[in-house]
């Protein structure tokens, strides 16, 4: 009588399971001898990401790649533009991707990009314009000695594409302090600029609103000329822009002469990421022809970090209002320091 252990079955699927697992990975060969299993995630500009149980994601050089075999299908484009859906297999160079339609033969050398099967190919979706949004909100408040009291709200929607940037924004911005209004500003704009080439772009841009702290029953300033990226890297552009423009301001006393003259326009915009942080400088100058001495000037920097959610990012910054000749009583210049909570998507 044969006796069977009551575990030895247990162990066996067990075994069967994990080499089952096994079979069913992708595996990446390298010259080394090296074999690292796990999902391929994406192939792109000359790199093989490897999404693994034990490291995360491993990025592997393509030229060091000798084979390549999926579990499952995946898109693939070879240099000369051809694309495929179908398992991978190969090695010591060569692949074969086995599709419905049929099977090509190629090397690893010759995979331009790759993706998930069903997924649009990330070179199109690259040229495609894309909306994204921005919703911002801050609230603050102190009581005691010192009573105050601010809200501001705010709302971004950019189409961006690979030549051109279209953006439309509103915000409200008012402030409270001893129960005297500090701020009670409201602006909208729109702000479009196409390149030409890679690092020049002409724009064109509308904003208006009003601001009755600085006496302005209604502000808009109109603008159109030439920028250019002074510098531009993968994590951080300062572009320049310049231009003429129409500035119309009327107040609500009848003291202060209001403003309706062409003049120019100046710009600096500064954006940097650092890590998965963002920096963010904008300063804006606008004279009038008729006196260079008559102008604004506006300017807002800010860092936003994430939180746990990436969706939500906070927001920490300064925004400085400059108008060389305001409403009699008032000062020239307007500084606000903001907290906020900040929710973009696409």
């Amino acid at each position: 009588m044969t006796y069977h252990h009551p575990f030895r079955g247990l162990f066996a699927l067990a075994c069967g399971a994990f080499c089952a697992a096994q079979l069913s990975a992708d595996v990446i060969e390298t010259k080394d001898g090296s074999h690292i299993v796990g999902k391929v995630s994406k192939i792109e500009a000359g790199t093989v990401v490897v999404t693994t149980s034990y490291a995360g994601d491993i990025t592997i050089k393509q030229s060091e790649v000798t084979g390549i075999s999926t579990d499952a299908p995946v898109a693939v484009r070879l240099s000369d533009g051809t694309r495929i859906e179908g398992r991978v297999s190969g090695s010591a160079g060569g692949l074969q991707v086995a599709g419905q339609d049929g099977t090509i033969t190629t090397t690893v050398a010759k995979v331009a990009a790759s993706w998930a099967a069903g997924d649009k190919d990330p070179q199109v979706a690259a040229l495609e314009r894309k909306w994204t949004y921005e919703a911002h909100a801050d609230i603050a408040g102190t009581s005691g000695n010192k009573s105050q009291l601010g809200t501001a709200a705010g709302i971004r929607a950019t189409l961006k594409g690979p030549d051109d940037v279209l953006m439309f924004y509103t915000s409200y911005n008012r402030q409270v302090t001893e129960g005297q209004k500090s701020a009670d500003q409201f602006k909208a704009g729109v702000d479009y600029a196409d390149n030409f080439t890679e690092r020049s772009s002409w724009f064109v841009r509308d904003e208006g609103g009003f601001d009755r702290v600085m006496g302005i029953r209604f502000y808009d300033v109109a603008a159109a000329g030439y920028g250019v990226d002074v510098y531009k890297a993968a994590n951080e552009t300062l572009t320049a822009r310049a231009g003429v423009s129409f500035r119309d301001d009327t107040y609500a006393n009848s003291v202060t002469p209001n403003v309706n003259e062409a003049g120019l326009d100046f710009e600096i915009n500064h954006e940097a990421r650092i890590g998965n942080s963002h920096l963010v400088n904008r300063i804006s100058v606008v004279p009038a022809f008729a006196d260079f001495a008559n102008f604004t000037l506006t300017h807002e920097s800010y860092y936003e970090i994430p939180t746990a959610n990436p969706a939500w990012k906070l927001r920490f910054g300064i925004n400085n209002d400059y108008n060389s000749r305001p409403s009699r009583g008032l000062k020239k210049l307007d500084t606000g320091y903001f907290t906020r909570l900040v929710l973009d998507w696409q």
